[in-house]
């Protein structure tokens, strides 16, 4: 099931990404002047690729939630930026920029890191804690998540609130996947809720993001946060045992995920291409 659940994660990251980038490269297609507009959502709908590419993004969450039902949260998470390596190859074709040795030691750094945490995760027996500290971690992150909206400025506080929504459709798609998987179904609903109302926030506060700062800086930014934030915070949400042998290969996994992650995402091909979808 462990195989199965990391195949799972790597199979919806390449769905959503491949996704993002039919989505962005057919949306520069159309006029700057639209942006932000009904007017471009209305076009886009109307060409086949960028359509397409909004159905990989849907169909990708089944695999994710698949993979969050059989591997280890810890693991999840950083197989799913694998599939920036995908954006990376089209971005650079696309705009025709080379590959130089950062973009390199990217892709070496998060092919390695999730292969590090494959090998070190213990088998998937992860509990969720009580009500408490679980509605403590996901409240944590809806605060910063809703401030942009009361604190209309702040470039910093826009970016940051877009990742920690992002974080909170994360960690709410996990705890509703275990809940599925156990036929909790009025708990799996309600997660599920939480999930697509904070993508809906996280959605308006990256748009916005975009519009403020610039690409390079947005997409590292929100990417770092809504992936590895949780992972800093599963002991509070998730109980899991490891063994004091698992820890270096784990962290040193994630560490290394990291770095690639950030790399890859502050690559002018990769950003403008997340930004444009």
């Amino acid at each position: 099931m462990f195989a199965i659940g990391l195949a799972a994660a790597l199979f919806a990251s390449a769905l959503f990404n491949v996704g993002v980038a039919l989505q962005g490269l057919e949306a520069r297609r159309e006029p700057r002047r639209l942006g932000l507009r009904l007017s471009l959502l209305s076009r886009l709908l109307r060409r086949p690729l960028w359509l397409l590419g909004f159905a990989l993004g849907v169909i990708g969450v089944g695999p994710q939630v698949l993979a969050l039902s059989d591997a280890p949260f810890v693991v999840v998470q950083p197989a799913l930026v694998v599939g920036l390596l995908i954006l990376l190859a089209i971005g650079t074709t696309y705009f025709h920029e080379p590959v130089g040795r950062l973009e390199v030691a990217g892709v070496l750094a998060i092919i390695g890191g999730v292969a590090l945490d494959a090998w070190g995760a213990a088998p998937h027996v992860e509990a969720h804690r009580s009500w408490l500290p679980v509605l403590a971690t996901v409240a944590a992150l809806t605060i910063p998540s809703l401030l942009p909206f009361v604190f209309r400025a702040g470039n910093w506080l826009i970016l940051v609130g877009a990742g920690c929504a992002w974080a909170v459709t994360n960690i709410s798609t996990k705890l509703g996947s275990d809940d599925l998987g156990a036929n909790h179904w009025w708990n799996a609903f309600t997660w599920g809720i939480v999930a697509l109302v904070f993508g809906v926030v996280a959605t308006l506060t990256t748009m916005t993001a975009f519009q403020r700062s610039r690409a390079t800086v947005v997409v590292p930014v929100t990417t770092m946060v809504q992936t590895y934030l949780p992972l800093l915070l599963e002991p509070a949400f998730l109980r899991e045992r490891y063994d004091a042998a698992d820890i270096a290969p784990l962290s040193g996994g994630i560490l290394l995920a990291a770095v690639g992650t950030l790399l890859i995402t502050r690559t002018k091909a990769v950003s403008d291409l997340v930004a444009s979808a």
